[in-house]
């Protein structure tokens, strides 16, 4: 998105809240509406728990190639920079998620997997047989049903960041960092 065309349409409150989580600038935007931000606290906290069924790197995985594919940059920036070096997402990883594609050498076959559901999701709002069965191969119905729930919830997320044009944070990374080729 243009820096220059950036313009916040709605402002922040001056505090998030503190159930939210740390005071990045979405969940102050989320505090201008409080009673919709207490009602999604407890689903965005399940979401990014140990409760939800797949590991933390397939989770990061899929909310960062979500929110890439909705040019999200501000909640992609935000995950990287909180979550890319925990779960080991390599250079060669945040540049595929970015602009490659599921068949980018640098993924396991399971991340391949994840990739391509999340891929057809964004664009059809549907998996196809194939998809769906080299998913199966990896992960159980329950994960499968995190999976979809979780690349659902960040398209929403990604729909509100970006068009209320939530301002970025000051150490988040931002995609222009990883365009290219590989490195």
């Amino acid at each position: 998105m243009n820096d220059s065309k950036f313009e916040p349409r709605i402002e922040l409150a001056p505090e998030a809240l503190e159930a939210m989580g740390p005071p990045i600038a979405l969940f102050k935007l989320f505090a201008r509406n409080v009673p919709m931000a207490e009602a999604m606290t407890g689903w965005g906290r399940f979401m990014l728990s140990k409760q939800l069924s797949v590991p933390m790197r397939i989770r990061e995985i899929v909310i960062d190639r979500v929110t890439a594919l909705c040019g999200a940059e501000y909640e992609w920036g935000v995950h990287v920079a909180y979550y890319g070096e925990r779960v080991g997402l390599t250079h060669d990883q945040l540049r595929s998620l970015v602009s490659g594609t599921p068949e980018d050498p640098c993924w396991a076959p399971d991340e391949r997997a994840v990739l391509q559901v999340v891929d057809q999701l964004h664009a059809t709002s549907d998996v196809d047989d194939e998809a769906w069965t080299l998913l199966r191969t990896y992960f159980t119905d329950i994960q499968a049903l995190d999976l979809l729930l979780l690349a659902g919830w960040y398209h929403a997320i990604s729909f509100v960041a970006r068009a209320a044009r939530v301002p970025y944070e000051a150490d988040a990374a931002r995609f222009v960092a990883y365009a290219g080729v590989q490195q």
